[in-house]
Parts: C-alpha cells; sequence; structure tokens
C-alpha cells in the first residue's frame, strides 16, 4: 500500500473521532487504531500475509504532548514533518546541528533529517527567518504533519 494512502487514512481516522479503522486491499491489510481523544496518535499495522514481513509503527505519544504545549509560545511559520520517522537534528552524532534557536535559514536549507523505512530524508525550509523553537527533540518519533520548528 503506498504510503500516502496510509498518511491519507491516519488523518481520517484522527478527524472523524472513529476509534479504529480496517482496510483489506489484495493482500495489504492496513488496521488504524485511535488511542483515544486525550492521546493524538494513533497506531498502524501493516501486515502482508506472511507474518515476518508485518511491520508496526507505533507513535511515542509522551513527548508529542509538550510540543503542542509549546506551540503557541511562538508565532511565526510552523515547520511540520512531512513524513512519520525519526527527527535527527545533525547528520551524525559527531557533527553539530543543522540549525539551532537563533539561526538565520533561507528557503531550501536543511533543518532537519527524517529517518523513515531505513531512508534519510533532508527537511528544507519552506521560508526564510530565524528559528524561535524547536519542537522534537533529537532521536525522537514524530508524526506526519507535526509541528518541528517555528521560524519568524
Amino acid at each position: 500500500m503506498d504510503l500516502r494512502k496510509l498518511k491519507t487514512l491516519i488523518d481520517l481516522v484522527s478527524e472523524s473521532g472513529i476509534s479504529e479503522l480496517e482496510v483489506n486491499e489484495g493482500e495489504d491489510r492496513v488496521r488504524i487504531v485511535n488511542a483515544g481523544s486525550s492521546a493524538p496518535a494513533s497506531q498502524v499495522v501493516y501486515a502482508n500475509p506472511a507474518p515476518a514481513q508485518a511491520m508496526q509503527v507505533a507513535p511515542a505519544a509522551a513527548p508529542a504532548a509538550p510540543a503542542t504545549e509549546e506551540a503557541p509560545a511562538e508565532t511565526g511559520f510552523v515547520a511540520r514533518s512531512p513524513m512519520v520517522g525519526t527527527f535527527y537534528r545533525a547528520p551524525n552524532p559527531e557533527s553539530p546541528d543543522f540549525v539551532k534557536v537563533g539561526d538565520t535559514v533561507k528557503v531550501g536549507q536543511t533543518l532537519c533529517i527524517i529517518e523513515a523505512m531505513k531512508l534519510l530524508n533532508e527537511i528544507e525550509s519552506e521560508q526564510a527567518g530565524v528559528i524561535k523553537q524547536i519542537l522534537c527533540e533529537n532521536g525522537q518519533g514524530v508524526e506526519f504533519d507535526q509541528p518541528l520548528f517555528i521560524i519568524a
């Protein structure tokens, strides 16, 4: 099943308020369970007929809550995650962070890396400005459309 379809299904579950959705497409099966209104995270189970190929994506709900509480503290453009994955502030542990609070960024400048399915995806700034707030911790799991940076 296509990653875009999965994102659409996750959005559908979280926006509609339904507690569970299961979709079968050929041999693929996707089951999305909404954890409830108190924790805006969903659990996605993606399985093929062979049990060894089953994959589970379980977002970290606890780290996401402080990020949403901090978001109103600053105003400006909110750079959001284009995918589900793991947030990294630097290309490797020995390298300096791509950006820090107070740095001036240009359109197209790399802000962070999100690792998704063993692929490292550079996330670039969509707007020029100054980094006012970094809303994720290094190594934290992030959700699709989760706020990552505030740029003013």
